[in-house]
């Protein structure tokens, strides 16, 4: 469930930033990565 909930966060975010579809592939891998590192959603 905490990965779900850190994929949503990150695909959210993602399409907040993102401008386009590289980009936003990028920033989503970027805040899946942040937000586990960071061990929210844990």
């Amino acid at each position: 469930m905490s990965k779900l909930l850190r994929a949503l966060a990150a695909g959210w975010g993602a399409k907040k930033l993102g401008g386009g579809c590289l980009t936003t592939i990028i920033i989503f891998l970027i805040l899946w990565w942040l937000l586990g590192h960071l061990e929210i959603f844990q």
